[in-house]
C-alpha cells in the first residue's frame, strides 16, 4: 500500500501536529518517513548572505536530526533532506523524483492560522502532487511528542462507485491494527430535474421512485461490504439535499478521529485532482482526512498547473467540470 512518507516541516509546532499521525501511519504500513524542510533560496550578493543561508541551513538539518531521532526511537525508520526554492515546488519535485507515496501535511505552518481552513502551502501541494495526501487540521493544543496515537472512529464516505470502494484496504487495515470502529455513509440526494417552476406530481413520483431504488441498491451493496469487513463496522443510509454538509454532521456528531475517502467519486473525470464533495471536505472539514488518490498514471497535471496559477482562489473554487468524462476503470480493485 504505502512505502514511502513525505513529511514537510518548516519548523513550527503547527506543522509538527503530523508527527503523531506519521508514527501511527508508519506503523500500521511498515513504511518509512522522509522529513523534509524547504528554505528560501540563497540570494546572489555578499559573501554574509550566503554565510546567513549556510546557518540557516545547519540549524534546518540540526532540527530535523532531532526529529528523526525521536521517530526512530518510536520505530519508525527516517530520514532527513533539507532543499531551497518555493515550498510548494519542492515538496512535488520530491514527491515525483523520490517515489513518495504519501504526503503528511499540517493544514496551517509557521505563517499560523488566518481565517481560512487550509494555508495556501498545503492547498498548493495537495493539488499538484498528484499522490495520497494526509491532511492534519493543525491544533496548536496537539501534542506533538505524542507516540502511542489511536484512531477510534474512521468515516468512509462511499457513493456506490468503485473508485470510492478503493479506500476501503486502507481503511480496514487501520482499523484491525487500531481497533478502530468503521463508519461507512451514504447520502442519497433527490435526483436533480431541470425546471423553471415546481415539479409536477408525475415528476415528484419519479424523483420519489428513483431515490427509492437509489436506497434499495445501497442497502444490498453495504450489505455485501459489511460481509466482508471487521466486525466493529457499521453503515448510514441517509437522505439530505447538501451531501457535503451531511458528511460534515456526521463526522462531528459521531466523533470521528480520522476520514477516508477517494478523490473522486462516480461523477468526478480526471481533468482535476479531486472531485467536488472531497474538495469541499479539505476545505471545509475538521478531522484528519486521508485522501487516496486514483488519477491513472499518465494523468497530465492540466488541472493542478491551473489551480496552481491561480494562487489565493480557494479550494472550494476547484470543482469538477467534465463530469461526463469516463471514469478511470477500478474494476480489479476490493
Amino acid at each position: 500500500m504505502f512505502q514511502h512518507f513525505l513529511v514537510p516541516l518548516d519548523g513550527s509546532s503547527l506543522a509538527e501536529c503530523v508527527l503523531p499521525h506519521a508514527i501511527a501511519f508508519a506503523r500500521v504500513f511498515s513504511a518509512r518517513v522522509t522529513l523534509l524542510r524547504v528554505l528560501a533560496s540563497p540570494q546572489a550578493g555578499t559573501a554574509v548572505d550566503a554565510f546567513d543561508w549556510y546557518m540557516d541551513k545547519a540549524e534546518a538539518e540540526a532540527y530535523l536530526e532531532g526529529t528523526a531521532v525521536r521517530l526512530q526511537a518510536a520505530g519508525v525508520p527516517s530520514k532527513i533532506a533539507v532543499m531551497a526554492g518555493q515550498p510548494a515546488t519542492i515538496v512535488t519535485e520530491y514527491v515525483q523524483n523520490q517515489a513518495v507515496d504519501l504526503v503528511i501535511l499540517s493544514s496551517h505552518g509557521e505563517s499560523g492560522i488566518t481565517g481560512s481552513n487550509l494555508g495556501s502551502v498545503a492547498q498548493n501541494i495537495l493539488l499538484r502532487s498528484q499522490v495520497s495526501g494526509l491532511l492534519v487540521r493543525a491544533d496548536p493544543s496537539a501534542p506533538a511528542q505524542q507516540t502511542d496515537l489511536r484512531y477510534q472512529h474512521l468515516l468512509v464516505p462511499l457513493d456506490g462507485s468503485l473508485r470510492a470502494t478503493h479506500v476501503l484496504p486502507f481503511a480496514t487495515t487501520l482499523a484491525r491494527l487500531y481497533d478502530s470502529r468503521l463508519l461507512l455513509v451514504h447520502v442519497l440526494s433527490q435526483p436533480e430535474m431541470p425546471r423553471h417552476g415546481p415539479l409536477s406530481t408525475e415528476h415528484q413520483a419519479l424523483a420519489s421512485q428513483l431515490t427509492a431504488h437509489n436506497h434499495e441498491a445501497m442497502t444490498k451493496h453495504f450489505a455485501r461490504l459489511v460481509s466482508q469487513l471487521p466486525e466493529a463496522t457499521e453503515y448510514r443510509l441517509l437522505e439530505h439535499e447538501d451531501v457535503a454538509a451531511s458528511l460534515h454532521e456526521v463526522a462531528e456528531a459521531a466523533g470521528i478521529d480520522l476520514v477516508v475517502l477517494s478523490a473522486h467519486g462516480y461523477s468526478g473525470g480526471n481533468q482535476w485532482p479531486y472531485g467536488s464533495i472531497t474538495t469541499n471536505l479539505i476545505a471545509y472539514g475538521q478531522a484528519p482526512l486521508l485522501l487516496i488518490q486514483d488519477l491513472p498514471a499518465d494523468w497530465t497535471p492540466m488541472a493542478a498547473a491551473g489551480a496552481a496559477r491561480e494562487g489565493s482562489r480557494p479550494l472550494e473554487m476547484v470543482r469538477d467540470r467534465l463530469p461526463s468524462a469516463r471514469p478511470y476503470d477500478w474494476s480489479s480493485s476490493f
